[in-house]
């Protein structure tokens, strides 16, 4: 087995999105800064309800998906197929937006710490035009895997750990997505195995850690290099960090706010399709 090393950090931005709440964004930045099969990432945090409190209204996606991951707080999910999802503490939302999607997600809270992830995932041209869904993920349905020192949430995707494959709440497509939570005891380390054909990421948000032994930024997408595992160490007080990873499309991509395809003639049919109603037929 070879060790992935850092191969480069992405620190995350300040920004604002929706109605104007704040967040900070790593991939996805610009539209230059991707990691194929991924799009976006933003974390969200904050104890100023001004920050989230005017959420993200109506609004339409096209050719991905997108999962959002919340640790603390309250939003309501709402869409044009009837769904309606409470995404609470600890609990994940997947949305595949395919063909079309128009939804809404709206901040349950007027004060306290709302605080979590979302992911935008590409999907491939032969899936963009699939019929669009929605999981809701309640916290207890997503396994928690117990490790010396350390605790895995396994959000997406399959981990082998001494000989035993644990399966996430989502298993994902043809991307194969691996998404999991990692906290770890202060001082602790932990090798994962993570696939030699996937792209992927660490994401430190609280304490210190290092991958093999290179500091790691927080707030920052910490791409990983080539390898078939990853050896993370926290420092002194412990860590709170997303391992996420997935399998490269490599196919063009054009986007346009929310719509993301392969080619500009399928953007402006998905502007047409919105104008004219017919986005979510």
């Amino acid at each position: 087995m070879t060790t992935r090393k850092l191969k480069r950090t992405i620190a995350a931005v300040e920004t604002s999105d929706g109605a104007g709440v704040r967040i900070k964004r790593s991939i996805g930045q610009t539209q230059a800064v991707r990691l194929d099969p991924f799009l976006m990432l933003d974390e969200f945090g904050s104890d100023r309800a001004a920050d989230y409190i005017a959420g993200f209204p109506s609004h339409p996606h096209r050719g991905f998906e997108t999962v959002t991951y919340m640790i603390e707080g309250h939003m309501l999910h709402e869409d044009h197929l009837g769904n309606r999802g409470n995404l609470k503490n600890g609990g994940v939302q997947w949305m595949t937006a395919g063909r079309g999607i128009i939804h809404s997600e709206m901040p349950q809270q007027e004060a306290g710490v709302m605080r979590g992830f979302q992911l935008w995932l590409n999907l491939p041209a032969r899936d963009k035009m699939t019929d669009a869904g929605y999981r809701d993920i309640q916290p207890d349905a997503i396994p928690v895997i117990p490790q010396p020192g350390a605790t895995i949430k396994l959000i997406a995707g399959r981990l082998t750990l001494a000989g035993v494959e644990h399966l996430g709440a989502e298993l994902g497509g043809a991307t194969r997505p691996l998404y999991a939570d990692i906290h770890l005891a202060p001082d602790a380390e932990i090798t994962l195995p993570v696939a030699a054909e996937l792209c992927g990421l660490v994401y430190l948000y609280e304490g210190e850690a290092s991958l093999a032994d290179q500091p790691l930024q927080r707030s920052a997408a910490s791409e990983l290099g080539e390898g078939d595992r990853v050896e993370l160490r926290a420092g002194a007080g412990g860590a709170r960090l997303l391992l996420i990873a997935g399998k490269p499309i490599g196919e063009p991509i054009v986007q346009y706010g929310p719509f993301v395809m392969n080619t500009r003639e399928e953007i402006e049919q998905a502007l047409q399709d919105y104008r004219t109603g017919r986005l979510t037929a």
